[in-house]
């Protein structure tokens, strides 16, 4: 199959910057389809580390083409500063990434919206990013988002800017008693990054007909994870788009193809921000995860809360994803652990559910049942091959395997990129 699909499964932060990067070394085309610079993609190669919010992990790979797709919403100072961290690690990007002219602009004006928004739920916060997806994702649906495209044509865009900012002073100064945005300063921005984007827009879907014409292969890149997705995730707490691999051919421009789709996996399981999480562990257990994991956010620090591997969710997202394999990451977290937890079902009122529920109220109230499994309680980190890992983490792999009813197809021992192995199923 020439279309490969990487998802994340979880809740994001499943690592998959760093599938994305190991597979990109076999493609001559990456496509990010889907969210903004919410996203946080960690690669690290050798000791240095790099960390991509819009920008598709290919670009680390010397010839790979890179797109950001229609079904992204761009914010452009996070773009042009992104590029500059690949100028001063000596990454070559030109003539290899581009801009879909279809692909929604991120305003100052969307991220002042997104954080009042924010701050004036009180405790019913989602816990956003407050990088202002959400309003440019409002403005895309409600057919008044500004697309890269009308950066390049002033006067249109010009006129959007007014007509926006009219209604959102508005509301702005009447509902959320905060200071209107600048009208000038607004498309002074525009101009700005109008010029700084314009070697960069180009009529993608040419380029990747041409790919598709000829059989290259092509990597679609997806951010956060499946239960965040608009339709299908734990609503209303998820994100504003659909990270799903059904989102992969409509924010990419890929036509669709029978493909192969990875849903990357922790082997255990976080969430930032808020929301149910069955399997959350407030306790040391999770502190002992979040420090052996380093689990901080990458695009905004927070500590993430985490737990063990949920499997009733996991199964739940296979299902929505049409996973064909998964790629399991942080294997190595587990370590020191002599036993290690797998939730592999709900309890709600006495009654055993094994899929994730739709009704929140019952998500925030189930018990996580949970069967216990023996730790190998000695380091894997760097492992390579699947014969070389102690006995106890195959059983892990292989309990997994048998619950999803899918192989496990990659597993990460390590935070670098040839701290992995692959296995051939």
């Amino acid at each position: 199959m020439s279309v490969k699909i990487v998802v994340g499964a979880q809740w994001g932060d499943e690592g998959k910057g760093k599938i994305i990067d190991v597979l990109s070394a076999d493609m001559e085309m990456v496509i990010r389809y889907q969210g903004g610079a919410n996203a946080g993609h960690t690669v690290y190669i050798g000791e240095q580390k790099y960390v991509l919010h819009l920008i598709p992990s290919g670009i680390l790979r010397a010839g790979v083409k890179c797109i950001i797709g229609g079904g992204v919403v761009l914010d452009p100072e996070a773009f042009c500063n992104e590029l500059e961290v690949l100028e001063k690690a000596g990454i070559d990007y030109k003539g290899r990434l581009f801009i879909s002219p279809r692909t929604h602009i991120i305003f100052p004006y969307h991220r002042k919206l997104d954080s009042q928004s924010e701050s004036s739920k009180g405790k019913k916060q989602i816990g956003t990013t407050g990088r202002g997806i959400g309003p440019a994702y409002t403005d895309k649906y409600s057919r008044q988002g500004i697309r890269a495209i009308d950066l390049l044509n002033p006067e249109i865009c010009q006129s959007k800017i007014k007509s926006n900012l009219e209604f959102k002073n508005f509301v702005l100064e009447k509902y959320y008693k905060s200071p209107a945005q600048d009208v000038d300063k607004t498309i002074q921005f525009a101009i700005k990054y109008a010029e700084k984007l314009r070697p960069f827009i180009k009529e993608t879907l040419g380029l990747i007909h041409d790919a598709q014409k000829k059989d290259q292969p092509i990597l679609i890149e997806g951010a956060q994870g499946a239960l965040l997705d608009i339709d299908y995730g734990s609503y209303p707490y998820v994100t504003s788009s659909h990270p799903i691999a059904g989102g992969a051919f409509i924010g990419s421009g890929v036509a669709p193809v029978n493909s192969e789709i990875s849903g990357v996996m922790k082997a255990y399981l976080t969430r930032v921000g808020n929301g149910p999480f069955p399997a959350e562990l407030k306790n040391e257990t999770g502190e002992k995860l979040r420090k052996a994991g380093q689990e901080f956010g990458a695009t905004t620090g927070r500590p993430r809360r985490c737990g063990w591997l949920d499997l009733v969710a996991a199964k739940y997202s296979a299902h929505i994803n049409g996973l064909t394999n998964i790629a399991l990451t942080k294997m190595d977290v587990l370590n020191d652990f002599e036993s290690i937890f797998v939730c592999t079902s709900y309890k709600y009122k006495g009654q055993a559910i094994d899929w994730l529920p739709a009704d929140q109220t019952v998500l925030e109230n189930v018990e996580p049942v949970y069967t216990q499994l023996k730790g190998w309680n000695c380091s894997i980190d760097g492992v390579k091959s699947f014969d070389d890992l102690p006995a106890e983490a195959k059983a892990y792999i292989g309990f997994i395997e048998s619950f999803l009813g899918l192989p496990v197809k990659y597993v990460s021992t390590g935070q670098r990129r040839d701290q992995i192995i692959h296995r051939e199923i």
